[in-house]
């Protein structure tokens, strides 16, 4: 799909990224509950369509195929775009999807005592964890985004708590509603 043949979108497309454990699933499935809009877990995508090059055993991870990731999404936001359904998608970095797939991209930023739990949770090993517990500190994802994004489309929230979860997911209803109003 090329920006000439692009589809005019009656529902918005949101990016929620994050550090990894800062709670982007969980999120993005609340926001798709609240507004109807389709999840779409990024990770998850990559592990069904194999889009991996290969294994990186220090950091115990798979080596992005980002064309071949990005075809794949493309027809999943172009099916969507011609069934008027917006996208919520999560995914831990933001500068490889073209500008003009979202109109949102929320930033989940944790603190680095919840992050350290929720990473040790998971069976992070210790380079792992310590890699993305200084990626969090340094703001690596919220700076990227920043970079990739216009500025007025990327908002930093906290996500600590399950309320603060609940929350952003509120007002990401409250967006998306006024969104459709605006673009209707």
């Amino acid at each position: 799909m090329s920006d000439t043949d692009e589809i005019e979108r009656k529902r918005p497309n949101i990016l929620v990224t994050g550090t990894p454990g800062t709670g982007k699933t969980v999120t993005a499935s609340l926001i798709a509950e609240k507004t109807g809009l389709r999840h779409v877990n990024v990770g998850e995508l990559i592990q069904q369509h194999k889009c991996y090059e290969g294994h990186d055993s220090t950091l115990d991870t798979h080596i992005l195929d980002e064309e071949k990731l990005l075809d794949l999404m493309e027809t999943i936001f172009q099916e969507c775009a011609e069934e008027n359904i917006g996208i919520v998608a999560d995914y831990h970095s933001c500068e490889l999807f073209p500008e003009r797939w979202f109109d949102l991209v929320l930033v989940l930023r944790a603190n680095t005592d919840v992050l350290f739990d929720r990473l040790t949770e998971r069976g992070y090993n210790e380079k792992k964890r310590s890699e993305n517990l200084e990626a969090e500190i340094m703001q690596v994802v919220l700076d990227e985004a920043r970079e990739s994004y216009a500025l007025e489309i990327v908002q930093e929230v906290p996500s600590n708590t399950v309320e603060e979860l609940e929350s952003n997911a509120e007002r990401c209803q409250v967006w998306v509603e006024q969104w459709v109003a605006n673009n209707s």
